[in-house]
């Protein structure tokens, strides 16, 4: 699952146009502008199609943590330097704390998009690698858990439009 695919399909499911996307980048520190934006919404075989890479999908997630919660004070919740790869964990992670959700809401999300997992399969995409018990999250698992965001924030059971 390409960047560029998650960032259409937080699109679709927090159902934020592109003013709010460039605002959010913003928030991060990282300025962009509509072009920008339209190019990295693209898909592959499009004209125009520019890859999100990890530092600029880690500053868009940096920017929904502040955009959704607020700046804090002290340094956490700071948008941090991008450092290279971005794994999916990572990504579940951001979207986890950007959105507040507790492990029941995780666990309910889930289960709108059709996949049934117990508390301690769900902690385990949240452990550090290399910690025992340590999971990676898979692209199928990160696909899914986008179609249940989809659902909860939009009622949509289609996942045709969220790569539109």
């Amino acid at each position: 699952m390409t960047h560029n695919d998650i960032l259409r399909r937080l699109r679709y499911a927090l159902n934020y146009n592109n003013s709010t996307l460039i605002e959010i980048f913003r928030m991060s520190g990282h300025e962009i502008g509509p072009f920008e934006v339209d190019n990295l919404l693209k898909k592959e075989d499009e004209n125009g199609y520019v890859e999100c890479s990890s530092a600029v999908m880690e500053l868009f997630l940096d920017g929904l943590v502040i955009y959704k919660r607020g700046r804090q004070d002290g340094g956490a919740g700071q948008p941090q330097k991008a450092d290279g790869t971005l794994a999916n964990n990572d990504i579940l992670k951001k979207i986890r704390i950007a959105l507040e959700l507790k492990e029941e809401d995780m666990l309910a999300v889930l289960k709108l998009a059709g996949v049934n997992i117990s508390k301690s399969e769900l902690s385990a995409l949240f452990r550090r690698e290399g910690q025992k018990n340590y999971k990676e999250c898979g692209d199928q698992f990160l696909r899914n858990f986008l179609q249940g965001l989809t659902i909860r924030y939009r009622g949509d059971r289609s996942t045709d439009k969220a790569s539109a």
